[in-house]
């Protein structure tokens, strides 16, 4: 599969809707996390991710969770980070 235009508008929608499902499944949780412990909390769940990742990329996880499920929560908590510091970079 090429990187192309459409293909990263596809990859943007579908991120969009999960971030939309899972902030309503946990209730606002990063907002929240974010608003009390800034970005330490943001660095907490990437690190997290990246170490899940680092687990699938060696075939060691115990979780049913792929590659693309983890890069794309990885891209999310990245893409609400941005959000939530967008005031304060300005």
């Amino acid at each position: 599969m090429q990187i192309n235009p459409m293909r990263i508008q596809e990859q943007t929608d579908d991120l969009a809707q999960l971030l939309a499902k899972k902030n309503a499944d946990y209730g606002n949780s990063f907002e929240e996390q974010f608003n009390e412990y800034g970005l330490t909390c943001v660095l907490i769940r990437l690190d997290d991710k990246l170490r899940r990742l680092k687990n699938l990329n060696k075939n060691e996880a115990q979780v049913n969770e792929s590659i693309a499920d983890t890069l794309q929560d990885i891209a999310g908590y990245a893409i609400l980070a941005s959000i939530l510091t967008e005031n304060e970079n300005r």
